[in-house]
């Protein structure tokens, strides 16, 4: 259900930027090509590598959300496209870029496989998301889905719906609504399946061209719209109606091999290259959108009213290095560009309340019948009862000569009695023929003005048929393969939700990592300069004790040569000295014995 207590004023937000790096292919592998391209799905990095010059450090860049090789298709929808595409279904305007070099899955991004619900891109799963929106609408709301499908060739805009397909289309501008393409051809769509087959005649009669990546590479960029009108009753009680237009753009790249399409192409991209930076650059007071006619279309998509999404592929393999480069570059400015969207209400080009006037004045005209001749001949009073009564006899009667308004139940009454007066007529015999041919001629005149009214009433019918198909009714099954469709694309959006959930914890926890880490880096920077501050004063405690080591050696050797010495003196003294030395302190000893023993013996006596 449309959200009409959605916000009313202007959303500030810049453009969203991803960017999906496909797979080596069989080629690059056989022939050798090393993996360039690093993907961190979780920091939202990519980092390119370039082995030829060992040197040159690795180059890192910085967006919303990024994809690697294994990424699925349904993912990269539910994470880019499908917010873009809930904005245009609330009366925002919406546009998806797909950027880069061909050969780099621009296509199986945007399209994929159609056959394999699993591998479809995100055009076709936009039409289950739209249509998918509105069957789960409620009853009383009303849509009208139209489509237009444009390519620029060579600046020159062409109608890849229209019959004409050598006409070349006006790009022109009003106040009210903005640029638009002069009689640019739009159908309406009932289902997915109706928008499907529309863009494939178109896609048909795009200007495609080989090339050494992808042999039917775009030539041209090609846009295709999808408007979405929806009206519903305000919180005022009365109808209002709201239009999202959802921007599908195929930007064709350069690949240098046909001057004259290569010099258009280039043209267009680097006024798309100089548009951005004007408006990244906030000292640009004007901005060239004028200088192509890609530009000048994507004049809302580009800082204006619109939500945008550009998704730059990119390829892994290390000789489209300068290609990839150049890509995430391109992307990384288009990122800082700030749009004002704001909701479509009751905007000047919608068509539902046009449709849904024109559907009430038809059930009006078949409600009140369509208009019959009257004649003065048999039948005409029954036509024309009561006309007496509401004027003047006179007026009456010439009223009857007038028209009247006549119901189809009162149609069939009147078929049914222009057989009985012709069967009567011939069952007249007495009639004379003049008369019988004049009364013949007035009921072929009267079933002649009631078969008309019956073929206007009939085309009136058909007329009211057409534009009720137009106008969806919200809450009705569209289409069961579209249903099933946009019920995958919940899953897997229910399911993204929860690894996403996940992905957040486990970001939270690297977070909680990096910090610990940058805080023991921290620590270790302080504790590197308590270290440096320590280092010194070991150096110069070490030489001191170098030198105290080194006065100890010269000591101890010294004492060595002391103790040396001694030792000698000691042996000398000992061979000097020798017997007599000995018997000389015995001699001392004996006599020094010999006197104490006289004392002791003195010292007896007295006693």
């Amino acid at each position: 259900m449309p959200n009409f207590y959605h916000q009313y004023y202007e959303v500030s937000d810049n453009v969203k930027v991803v960017v999906r790096c496909r797979p080596l292919n069989q080629r690059e592998k056989m022939t050798g090509f090393k993996q360039a391209v690093t993907v961190d799905e979780i920091r939202g990095t990519i980092t390119v590598n370039k082995f030829e010059t060992a040197q040159e450090p690795p180059k890192t860049f910085t967006f919303d959300t990024v994809f690697g090789p294994e990424s699925k298709q349904l993912d990269v929808y539910n994470l880019t496209a499908r917010p873009i595409v809930d904005s245009v279904l609330e009366g925002y305007n919406g546009t998806i870029f797909a950027y880069g070099q061909t050969g780099t899955g621009k296509t199986f991004t945007m399209e994929g496989v159609r056959a394999v619900p699993e591998l479809r891109g995100i055009i076709p799963n936009s039409f289950a998301h739209i249509f998918g929106h509105i069957a789960k609408a409620e009853g009383d709301t009303r849509f009208l889905v139209r489509v237009s499908y444009l390519e620029i060739y060579n600046e020159e805009v062409r109608d890849l719906l229209g019959k004409d397909q050598m006409q070349r289309l006006e790009v022109k501008e009003r106040p009210d609504i903005g640029v638009y393409i002069k009689d640019l051809t739009s159908y309406a769509a009932n289902n997915a399946d109706d928008m499907d087959r529309i863009m494939t005649v178109g896609h048909k009669n795009r200007s495609v061209g080989a090339t050494n990546m992808n042999e039917h590479s775009s030539r041209s960029h090609a846009i295709f719209t999808v408007t979405i009108e929806y009206s519903e009753k305000g919180l005022d009680g009365n109808q209002h109606v709201r239009m999202g237009k959802l921007h599908l753009v195929d930007l064709a790249v350069s690949t240098g091999q046909r001057l004259k399409e290569a010099t258009k192409i280039n043209l267009s991209l680097s006024t798309l290259g100089n548009v951005i930076s004007a408006l990244v650059d906030g000292k640009s007071t004007h901005v060239p959108y004028r200088n192509s006619k890609l530009t000048r279309l994507l004049q809302d998509s580009l800082g204006g009213n619109s939500k945008t999404m550009m998704c730059a592929n990119i390829g892994p393999a290390d000789y489209n290095y300068d290609e990839t480069i150049s890509t995430l570059r391109y992307a990384n400015r288009a990122k800082n560009i700030k749009n004002k969207a704001r909701i479509n209400e009751d905007p000047k080009d919608a068509l539902l309340r046009q449709f849904q006037k024109e559907i009430e004045d038809l059930r009006k005209k078949l409600e009140e019948g369509e208009e019959i001749s009257g004649s003065e001949g048999s039948g005409s009073e029954e036509m024309d009862e009561g006309d007496d009564e509401a004027g003047e006899p006179g007026e009456g009667r010439r009223r009857r000569k007038g028209r009247k308004k006549v119901s189809p139940d009162k149609m069939v009454e009147m078929q049914a009695k222009i057989e009985e007066e012709r069967k009567a007529l011939e069952a007249k015999l007495d009639m004379e023929e003049e008369e019988r041919n004049k009364a013949r001629a007035e009921l072929e005149k009267r079933e002649k003005d009631l078969i008309k009214a019956q073929q206007e009433h009939q085309l009136l019918l058909e007329k009211l048929s057409t534009l009720e198909k137009k106008v969806i009714v919200g809450g009705v099954d569209l289409l069961a393969k579209a249903e099933e469709q946009e019920k995958l694309l919940e899953e897997s959006n229910n399911e993204l939700e929860e690894r996403r959930r996940r992905a957040e914890q486990l970001r939270k926890e690297l977070e909680e990592k990096e910090q610990e880490r940058l805080d023991i880096e921290e620590k270790y920077t302080s504790l590197q300069e308590e270290a440096q501050g320590k280092t010194k004063k070991l150096k110069k405690v070490w030489t001191m004790l170098m030198a105290a080591k080194s006065e100890v050696s010269k000591i101890i050797l010294e004492t060595a040569g002391i103790i040396a010495v001694i030792k000698t003196g000691l042996e000398t003294f000992k061979a000097t000295i020798g017997k007599w030395s000995l018997k000389c302190l015995e001699a001392e000893l004996s006599r020094i014995y010999s006197i104490n023993n006289h004392e002791e013996k003195k010292g007896a006596c007295l006693c």
